[in-house]
């Protein structure tokens, strides 16, 4: 549906050029409420902020253009040096900014659980005096609706400015409000003042429906201090206490941030469009709920002692998928909405002039065999660690394992979801056969009832077939596709899923394999060679980030206990300051690409850091611990 027809608000189509220099992905922290999510640069701007969901259209999208596209600063503007954290296991982000007459510090946060949606900011002077800049630039439909700004009264008689436009509603309040300043796409409030030490100013922005009354004012104090402790809360439930700890428990905080707290899906990611490939074509969205990603995030909350997650993502699952299980798509919207199509937004320049910009995604009508086998895997751990099956939940997949029976010979796009020719690639085969072996174990394991004869027959007959035709017994390793001479980094799953014993000569092979060819970096790795695989797109990529996890989970289940840490050290040593990952990173300049923080990628390696454990415990070793080797 196209922009509401502009009345009191006005439509512009911004014409500048993105940044020469953006700010680089990693220097983003991020911020969320259990709903949607916004990202706060280094310098105090919050670049991107989708409200009230994640996959609504943002109302700040300078990620992916300038401030003209909407941002909201907070900042001190002559910092000589800018340090920043998390405040204990929580996301209210903590920036000290110190300038050459004084210090500064600002907490961030987006308040949980009370069907708002808030970002609140505190700026306070710990030292001298410094001067501080506030900027609030409203751009709702991903920057191009330039608002009707007004001054309002709330309802406890204060004055705050409302930003209008169509079904969109933002207000700013706070102690003191900017004044507006510029014309037309350039427009922003804006207002600098001094703070003295022991001076503070409190702000908050809040979006609500165009047609409801402006809310009252968040209670700052408690909110932040209320918000650091659910998360915390939240956090104290992880078991792992080795020396990736501070790594791990920030990765789950990531995919707890990132499962709406209302629906119970799973989105990849917060954001649209961050480039894969700087200045090229490979720029998706990712704020949508793929049953793979989903089922493997499921999969690490549950290693480490989370079962609510699980009970929530599965009634989600039996809401999004049912009916036919024909129409079953590779992924959904938040609330499990089917249509997602992908169109390009022209008046964004994109983030470092990456174009296009792309919202909705066309893989949601690629066929992708593989992703059942994530599915059966995540509940089929479900059960193992105690949560009970439901009847509609155990039919639902009797029903999805059946049509697959019928459907694993075909053709698909893979886990890459390459936009090129349909192939029978190996991985997915493999995750068919992980999809049957796990109905299987649910009759054989659990007790409950299935057609298991008929299943135990498809499981071979997927088996054999791999065999047969992915694997290359000259070169000793699994190959991409059925008739590939080379592989890529899905492979590394096989061990995971265990279609053949830890031990087995073809796996060590197979790992070897993709190292030689893949490896850019000690531990980093491409996911595969875009000039041997026909994906549609031009343009090359960086190391992928979740194939150093899989990497490090397959030499662990191997027993390389060594091997697999040093993978781990180097996962974790590309982690931000404070603690994400982004979908890839560059080797050669340290940079983060894609989108942030990608789910992906963490739960990657939280099974990776568990795989770990559990080898260390095999082998009769103890694992170091944070006391002893220092946290990453």
């Amino acid at each position: 549906m196209s922009d509401p027809r502009p009345t009191a608000s006005s439509v512009t189509q911004p014409t500048a050029a993105a940044p020469a220099s953006p700010t680089p992905i990693g220097d983003y922290a991020v911020l969320g409420d259990g709903r949607t999510a916004a990202l706060v640069s280094r310098a105090g701007s919050v670049d991107w902020l989708c409200a009230p969901r994640f996959d609504s259209p943002a109302c700040f999208a300078a990620l992916l253009g300038g401030p003209e596209h909407g941002r909201w600063l907070l900042t001190v503007p002559d910092a000589t040096r800018v340090t920043r954290r998390y405040l204990g296991d929580s996301f209210v982000l903590e920036t000290t900014f110190e300038s050459p007459t004084g210090t500064a510090v600002m907490l961030d946060a987006m308040p949980l659980g009370d069907g708002r949606c808030d970002v609140v900011r505190r700026i306070t002077a710990t030292a001298g005096t410094v001067d501080v800049r506030h900027e609030w630039v409203v751009r709702f439909g991903y920057g191009k609706v330039e608002p009707w700004v007004h001054r309002v009264t709330d309802p406890d008689g204060a004055e705050v400015i409302q930003a209008v436009a169509g079904p969109d509603s933002l207000v700013l309040r706070g102690e003191r409000l900017p004044r507006p300043r510029g014309r037309g796409e350039r427009r922003a409030h804006v207002d600098e003042f001094p703070l003295a030490a022991g001076e503070s100013v409190e702000v908050s922005s809040t979006w609500v429906p165009s047609w409801l009354p402006v809310p009252r004012a968040p209670r700052l104090e408690h909110r932040i201090e209320a918000t650091e402790h659910r998360w915390g809360r939240w956090a104290q439930a992880c078991r792992y206490t080795g020396a990736y700890r501070d790594a791990v428990v920030r990765s789950l905080l990531v995919l707890r941030l990132l499962s709406d707290s209302e629906t119970g899906g799973i989105v990849a990611a917060v954001t649209t469009s961050l480039p894969e490939d700087f200045g090229g074509e490979r720029n998706w969205d990712y704020r949508f709920c793929w049953l793979r990603d989903a089922a493997m995030t499921l999969e690490a909350l549950l290693e480490h002692g989370y079962r609510e997650e699980a009970q929530a993502w599965r009634q989600w699952l039996l809401r999004a998928v049912a009916g036919d299980p024909a129409d079953v798509q590779i992924m959904y919207a938040v609330d499990g909405s089917r249509e997602l199509p992908e169109r390009t937004l022209d008046h964004l320049p994109g983030y470092a002039g990456s174009r296009p910009v792309r919202v909705g995604n066309a893989a949601v009508g690629q066929v992708q065999n593989d992703v059942l086998g994530e599915v059966m895997c995540a509940l089929h751990l479900a059960r193992s660690v105690g949560v009970a099956e439901s009847t509609d939940s155990w039919s639902l997949q009797v029903h999805l394992v059946d049509h697959l029976c019928r459907t694993w010979r075909q053709p698909d796009s893979g886990i890459w979801e390459v936009r090129g020719e349909p192939r029978h690639f190996t991985h997915s085969k493999v995750m068919a056969w992980a999809a049957l072996d796990r109905a299987v174990r649910a009759v054989e394991d659990h007790g409950l009832p299935g057609p298991v004869g008929r299943w135990r027959q498809e499981r071979d007959a997927v088996h054999a077939d791999v065999l047969a035709h992915g694997w290359d017994a000259g070169r000793g390793t699994f190959v991409q596709y059925y008739g590939a001479t080379h592989t890529d980094a899905s492979l590394l799953q096989l061990v995971q899923v265990g279609f053949l014993p830890p031990g087995d000569p073809r796996l060590a092979g197979t790992i070897a394999a993709v190292r030689a060819e893949l490896e850019v970096a000690p531990g980093l790795l491409h996911r595969y060679r875009p000039e041997r695989t026909d994906d549609g797109v031009r343009g090359g990529e960086h190391a992928f980030l979740a194939c150093s996890g899989w990497l490090a989970d397959a030499l662990a289940r191997q027993g390389d206990v060594a091997g697999a840490a040093a993978v781990l050290d180097v996962l974790t040593g590309v982690l931000t300051d404070v603690g994400l990952l982004a979908e890839q990173h560059d080797p050669a300049t340290g940079r983060m690409a894609g989108n942030l923080p990608q789910a992906l990628s963490h739960l990657a390696l939280v099974r990776a850091v568990h795989s770990h454990e559990e080898a260390v415990a095999r082998a009769g070793t103890p694992e170091p611990t944070a006391e002893t080797v220092g946290r990453p």
